[in-house]
């Protein structure tokens, strides 16, 4: 009885911790947003600018199905974002957005090699929306937008910019 009630609490944690490291919900569940570009253009009290696209690209599938367009916009006074429209991919633990210092990223090892800047975790998986964009970050030597799973280092699609 004692080895019997020991194994069904291993049992219980290894399912416990299996689930917490891959999320296996997240690949059913869509985290939709719908963000506007008026949310970061202006800050309030402020004049509104007309943005400024300083580079685009669309996106490609490296090891989850992605798409959609990333452009980084000027919006003035030294503010940059970067904005996803139409974008779509798989949802799961983790997953962040990258400028990655290559002209295209297509595997996995390029990010760690080539140096990336984080912009954040992603908000949704379906969606357009906005990252802000430091202003000591270099867009002449940062070219590629990657979405990339912190947890398990894999990168599920990019967009490289021209």
């Amino acid at each position: 009885m004692r080895k019997r009630n020991a194994f069904i609490g291993l049992a219980i944690v290894v399912v416990a911790g299996g689930w917490y490291a891959f999320r296996p919900e997240r690949l059913f569940v869509n985290n939709i947003v719908n963000e506007s570009l008026g949310a970061v253009a202006a800050p309030s009290g402020t004049a509104t600018a007309v943005p400024t696209t300083l580079a685009t690209g669309m996106f490609h599938t490296n090891a989850h199905d992605t798409k959609g367009t990333a452009m980084v916009l000027d919006l003035g006074a030294g503010r940059r974002v970067l904005r996803l429209t139409n974008f779509a991919t798989s949802n799961g633990p983790d997953v962040r957005v990258y400028l990655v210092a290559a002209a295209d990223v297509k595997d996995d090892a390029t990010v760690a090699t080539a140096g990336f800047v984080e912009l954040g975790p992603m908000k949704g998986n379906i969606g357009d929306q906005n990252y802000e964009i430091p202003a000591t970050v270099d867009l002449a030597s940062y070219r590629t937008v990657t979405i990339w799973c912190k947890r398990f280092s894999v990168n599920f699609g990019s967009a490289p910019l021209a």
